[in-house]
């Protein structure tokens, strides 16, 4: 399979006039069996952007999303008025009471948009937590075992449960896989399972160790250092020819990235294109 994905929704513009940059995370993909959106970004970039490159969210086949937090999900609505009746990928856990507690504040970071609003606006829900084929070679990951002993995640991100805020597991979190002629490309959202954990699973689930293109968020930027370091190691012992971080990934992380992985790397920022 061919395929071209624009990044429509990311933290950071450079020189593409009239584009916008937000926190958050949208790609735009063209395959040879349709287009899809994956993630919808916070909901102020994505029309706007689409726009600006030309990508038309009308007749798309599908919206996938990666998890439930608002800066993958808060473009929903916007979308679905654009592209009317669509099949919207996602897990099941996606309308769960979520948040974020940092010091003394507490910030709600769920789906900002009712299950009933977004269907009046077109939304089919299509949920699933295995691994599960979407379209002739792109698959979504499901549930991703936690197997290492270093990938934990955060302890900030909670929801509500009986009355009481409870860790958020994260289990929702899943990625995207397109098996191309050129090897795997790999499409994270935010990484919540933990981008180590991401690949094992996609290799194994694939039978396909060749990983061509990885893209999207690592979640680099909120753990602790140890966890970082650990999982920058672990990159260096798969066959990537292209890892393209942005988001969640973070500048120290970037920079270690840089070091390690040198002209395979590059920032996935808003406007780029990748061909595979």
């Amino acid at each position: 399979m061919s395929v071209k994905a624009t990044i429509l929704c990311e933290n950071s513009v450079f020189s593409n006039l009239g584009a916008i940059a937000e926190h958050g995370w949208s790609v735009f993909l063209e395959t040879e069996k349709g287009n899809y959106l994956f993630d919808t970004g916070q909901g102020l970039a994505l029309i706007n952007n689409a726009r600006v490159f030309e990508k038309n969210l009308q007749g798309i086949k599908g919206i996938i999303l990666s998890h439930h937090h608002i800066d993958h999900t808060g473009g929903l609505l916007s979308a679905l008025e654009s592209t009317g009746s669509v099949e919207v990928y996602s897990h099941p856990e996606l309308f769960k009471e979520s948040y974020l507690i940092r010091g003394a504040k507490t910030k709600f970071i769920g789906i900002p948009h009712r299950k009933e609003t977004l269907e009046s606006a077109g939304a089919k829900f299509v949920y699933n937590t295995d691994f599960t084929e979407i379209s002739f070679g792109m698959y979504l990951t499901g549930e991703v075992p936690r197997k290492n002993e270093f990938e934990r995640g955060d302890v900030d991100q909670v929801i509500m449960h009986k009355g009481k805020f409870v860790r958020d597991s994260l289990l929702d979190d899943q990625s995207l896989i397109i098996d191309t002629d050129n090897g795997l490309f790999i499409i994270l959202g935010c990484s919540h399972a933990g981008i180590i954990n991401i690949l094992d699973y996609a290799i194994e689930m694939t039978g396909k160790k060749q990983i061509h293109t990885v893209i999207g968020g690592t979640h680099l930027g909120s753990v602790t250092e140890e966890q970082r370091d650990k999982s920058i190691e672990a990159l260096k012992k798969y066959d990537i020819s292209r890892i393209g971080v942005s988001h969640c990934t973070g500048m120290t992380a970037s920079t270690e990235l840089v070091k390690e992985f040198k002209e395979k790397f590059f920032f996935c920022n808003v406007g780029t294109v990748i061909e595979l």
